[in-house]
C-alpha cells in the first residue's frame, strides 16, 4: 500500500465520520400532544392548546412568562409606572419584525390591545384587558397605557398567550395563517395530523437553536405511548398515560419529567340550570366526590387535591378540601333536603383529555352511589367549546383551566358555569385596586373561601405536568406555569 492510498483511506475515513457526526447533530423535533388546536389564533378562543403550540415560539407579548412562573420583559425591553399607578409606558425593542418582513410597532401594540378588549371582542379573557382606558402611541417604540384605575398585575395579564401582539396586516387570515414575531415562523398544518415550525433567520432576539419544529397530534393514549417507545416522536408534552411513565422512568433512552402546571381540574356545574342552581346540590356533588380516588384511578396519583379554584403551590392557596370532604351520607342528606330524595339525571359532557375521559367514569360511579345519574357524552375539543364552554348546554362536566392566577374568571355571570354574584365581583374590584401584597393575599383568600362556600364547582386536583422525553433533550419546561410548550431554547444535546 502506498502512502498515497493510506493518506487517500485516511481522508475517506475522516469523512465519513464528519458526516456521521453531522447527522447526529439534529436540529429538528417532533413533539407529540394529546389536543390539536381549533384554530391557529390565541387571541380569540379558549383552547390552550392553542397556546400549546403557539406560545412564545410564534406569537410573543409585551412580557412573557419564564419555565418558573416569574414576568419578563417580552417585546417590551422595560417599562415605567407613574406615581399614581394609572400610566404604563411600555418601552419596545427597536428592530423587530413580523415574519412577513413587516415592522412590529407601537402602532401594532395599539392594535392589539384595543383589538382585545373591543365591544365586539372574542378574546377569551378579555377581562384581563377591562381595566385599560386608553392605549396612545408616543413613537415607534413607546407605547403609553393608561388604565382606569390602579392594577399592579397588568405586567402579569399581559404575558398570557391572548395578549400576544398582532398585525392588522395579517389579521384576517390569522386562524389558518399565523404571523407572529417569534423565534419560529409557522409553515403549515395538516389538519387532524400535524403543524410544523421552521426556525425564523430574522429573529430580533436570542435565535432558536432548532432548525425545525414538528408538532404531531396524537389523542389515543395508546398510540401515545406507542409512538414515543418507537421514537417516532422525540418530545410528548403532557402524556396522557400515566401508567406507562415508570416504564419510561426505567428506560436509559427516555426522561420522564414531572411537575406542577396552573391547572385547576374542576367537575364544573352549570349554576343557572336546575337543579345546579341550588347550593345544597353543589354541596351534595362536591360531597360526593372522592378526589383521591379519581388521582389514582385517572392519573395513576399524579395531582395534587384542590377545595377551591387555586394552584397549591402558590403561597396564597388555602386548603379547603376538608371543607368538601368525601361523605356521601352527608350528600345525600343535602339532596333530600333540597327536594331530590330521590336522585336526579343530569348530563356529563367530557372533552378529550385523560383527566376527563378517565374521571368521569369514575366520577359517575361516585354520582350513581348518592342517587344522581348522569347521561355521559364525550365530546371532541372544538364540540365541547362550542356546546359547553360557549353554549352553556350541559349540566356537568369536567375541565383543567391552565391559565395562571384566574380565580377571577368567577366574576364573569356569562362564563360558562355561570356564576359571578355581586359579591364576588367586588371582591375582585377590591383585588384591582390593590398593590399592597399582603392585602392583596388577603382578597385572594377571601375570594378561594367564597367559591368553596357557594359551591360553585367540585374542585377535584391540581393538574400534575407529565411529559416523556428524549433523553438527549435539554431545555424543556418541567413545570407548566401557563399552558406552552416552548421550544426557543430547547436542543439535542451532542
Amino acid at each position: 500500500m502506498t502512502v498515497a492510498s493510506i493518506h487517500r483511506g485516511l481522508f475517506s475515513l475522516l469523512a465519513l465520520t464528519a458526516t456521521m457526526s453531522m447527522a447526529e447533530a439534529k436540529t429538528d423535533i417532533i413533539v407529540g400532544m394529546q389536543l390539536e388546536p381549533p384554530h391557529l389564533d390565541p387571541t380569540s378562543a379558549a383552547a390552550g392548546a392553542i397556546d400549546s403550540v403557539l406560545y412564545a415560539n410564534v406569537f410573543e407579548g409585551l412580557t412573557r412568562f419564564a419555565a418558573d412562573g416569574s414576568i419578563l420583559p417580552g417585546l417590551a425591553q422595560s417599562w415605567d409606572i407613574s406615581a399614581d399607578g394609572l400610566t404604563y409606558t411600555f418601552k419596545l425593542h427597536p428592530g423587530v419584525k413580523f415574519h412577513d418582513g413587516t415592522d412590529m410597532t407601537a402602532e401594532d401594540v395599539k392594535f392589539s390591545l384595543d383589538r382585545a378588549r373591543a365591544a365586539d371582542s372574542q378574546n377569551a379573557q378579555k377581562a384581563l384587558f377591562a381595566g385599560i382606558a386608553d392605549v396612545a402611541v408616543v413613537d415607534p417604540t413607546t407605547v403609553k397605557v393608561t388604565l382606569s384605575a390602579p392594577n399592579g398585575a397588568l405586567p402579569f395579564n399581559l404575558a398570557w398567550g391572548d395578549a400576544v401582539i398582532v398585525a392588522p396586516e395579517s389579521i384576517e387570515g390569522i386562524k389558518q395563517n399565523p404571523i407572529g414575531t417569534g423565534a419560529f415562523k409557522f409553515d403549515a398544518w395538516v389538519q387532524g395530523d400535524k403543524i410544523d415550525l421552521v426556525k425564523n433567520a430574522a429573529y430580533w432576539g436570542t435565535p432558536a437553536k432548532l432548525d425545525k419544529v414538528t408538532f404531531k397530534f396524537i389523542s389515543d393514549p395508546t398510540a401515545a405511548f406507542a409512538s414515543v417507545m418507537a421514537e417516532d416522536v422525540h418530545v410528548f408534552a403532557g402524556f396522557p398515560a400515566p401508567e406507562n411513565l415508570a416504564q419510561f422512568a426505567a428506560d436509559p433512552r427516555f426522561q420522564v419529567l414531572v411537575g406542577s402546571t396552573e391547572g385547576e381540574t374542576i367537575l364544573a356545574m352549570n349554576n343557572k340550570q336546575p337543579p345546579f342552581d341550588n347550593l345544597k346540590v353543589r354541596q351534595a356533588v362536591s360531597h360526593a366526590i372522592d378526589r383521591q380516588a379519581i388521582i389514582d384511578g385517572a392519573m395513576f396519583g399524579y395531582g395534587t387535591p384542590i377545595g377551591t379554584h387555586f394552584a397549591p403551590h402558590n403561597p396564597d392557596y388555602l386548603d379547603l378540601t376538608a371543607q368538601s370532604a368525601f361523605d356521601p351520607a352527608k350528600a345525600k342528606a343535602l339532596l333530600a333536603e333540597a327536594g331530590f330524595a330521590d336522585g336526579f339525571t343530569t348530563t356529563l359532557k367530557l372533552p378529550p383529555p385523560s383527566y376527563a375521559r378517565r374521571g368521569g367514569e369514575i366520577i359517575a360511579a361516585q354520582l350513581r352511589e348518592v342517587g344522581i345519574q348522569t347521561e355521559i357524552t364525550n365530546l371532541e375539543w372544538a364540540q365541547w367549546l362550542e356546546e359547553v364552554f360557549k353554549g352553556k348546554n350541559f349540566g356537568l362536566t369536567i375541565v383543567s383551566h391552565t391559565e395562571p392566577a384566574d380565580i377571577n374568571i368567577y366574576a364573569r355571570e356569562d362564563y360558562y358555569f355561570q356564576y359571578g354574584t355581586p359579591a364576588f365581583k367586588a371582591l375582585m374590584a377590591d383585588l384591582n385596586n390593590a398593590t399592597d401584597p399582603a392585602k392583596r393575599s388577603d382578597i385572594l383568600k377571601a375570594a378561594q373561601k367564597m367559591i368553596a362556600d357557594d359551591a360553585v364547582n367540585a374542585y377535584l386536583f391540581q393538574l400534575a405536568a407529565l411529559s416523556v422525553a428524549n433523553a438527549k433533550v435539554q431545555g424543556l419546561w418541567v413545570n407548566a406555569p401557563t399552558q406552552a410548550t416552548d421550544l426557543t431554547a430547547v436542543s439535542w444535546a451532542e
